[in-house]
């Protein structure tokens, strides 16, 4: 029986909602068929609240922030999404301390760090995603992570409460972190720093800024590094070595710049971004015996 979910959602103030809206509007790879409701919460009580309609009406759901490690499929998402973005994304300063909500990207919260002349986020300056996303997976770069700068975090849990937990208990390890151990949603955080000096920490980032467009395809949709680093080498390298650099299908293609990338180099679509990845799992592990996996989360319907 169809969800009417117009009539559930419209009843409770929960910040913009979207019906069927197309998810390659919301992901940094342009890809992915529509979700069934996309919410925009401003508020934790709006988040709050559209969690107890999800729950009381037994609907599945899914938080995503700018959507720069989603691959989704053509099909769509049969889910609700809340989205924590521009509409939940306040920096404010305490002392040496940063508080950011959900939605700020790491690149807003490094130049923030900047103009207060605060040091030590320099290195997350150019991933390119929310801090909600980078606290759950632990991101890092350039000998920087999450873990060094992080003090507390704020979330919902499983029985939406508000909880703060202190960084030294948020289990942070490789791309992984107690959000995905126990379905936290992360609300906010608060990164120590310490005083710097303004042209040295500007100068650092722009030499990480010049390292990054010198050496990855940032002209190019796609959701980042494609797959995890294999314990003991290094993903691009195997790849290149494997003789795929600009290995191409369709519309989606492994990157000439980056190997590590598979990009979006015209109108690609799921179907085929998902052809390259496996041809190229399948050649790198027929020719070193690795098994590439993806670090990019692809989710959706599909065939079974």
């Amino acid at each position: 029986m169809k969800v009417d979910y117009k009539n559930i959602f419209s009843k409770v103030d929960i910040g913009e909602v979207f019906y069927d809206e197309p998810m390659k509007n919301h992901t940094t790879f342009k890809i992915g068929g529509p979700c069934d409701v996309l919410i925009m919460p401003s508020t934790i009580e709006q988040i709050i609240d559209a969690l107890k309609v999800i729950k009381e009406n037994g609907l599945a759901y899914m938080i995503i922030g700018n959507g720069s490690n989603l691959l989704v499929s053509d099909k769509g998402i049969k889910k609700v999404i809340i989205k924590l973005h521009k509409n939940f994304s306040k920096i404010t300063l305490e002392g040496n301390k940063i508080i950011s909500q959900a939605g700020a990207t790491l690149k807003e919260i490094a130049d923030f760090a900047l103009e207060q002349s605060l040091t030590g986020f320099e290195f997350a300056s150019g991933i390119p995603g929310d801090l909600g996303g980078a606290v759950t997976m632990n991101a890092g770069a350039y000998g920087g992570e999450m873990k060094d700068v992080l003090q507390s975090v704020k979330v919902i849990d499983k029985d939406l409460n508000v909880v703060d937990i202190d960084s030294s208990e948020m289990n942070l390890r490789y791309r992984n972190s107690r959000v995905q151990d126990e379905n936290l949603i992360v609300l906010e955080a608060t990164i120590a720093l310490k005083e710097g000096d303004y042209n040295e920490i500007k100068a650092y980032q722009d030499e990480l800024t010049f390292k990054r467009e010198s050496k990855q395809p940032l002209e190019y949709p796609s959701a980042g590094s494609t797959f995890k680093r294999p314990e003991g080498y290094y993903a691009g390298k195997l790849i290149d070595d494997s003789g795929l650099r600009g290995y191409r299908y369709k519309d989606a293609m492994v990157s000439q710049k980056h190997c590590g990338f598979v990009i979006n180099a015209g109108d690609a679509n799921c179907e085929q971004v998902l052809y390259v990845i496996n041809h190229v799992k399948d050649v790198v592990f027929e020719k070193f015996g690795v098994n590439l996996e993806p670090e990019v989360r692809i989710i959706g319907e599909f065939e079974e």
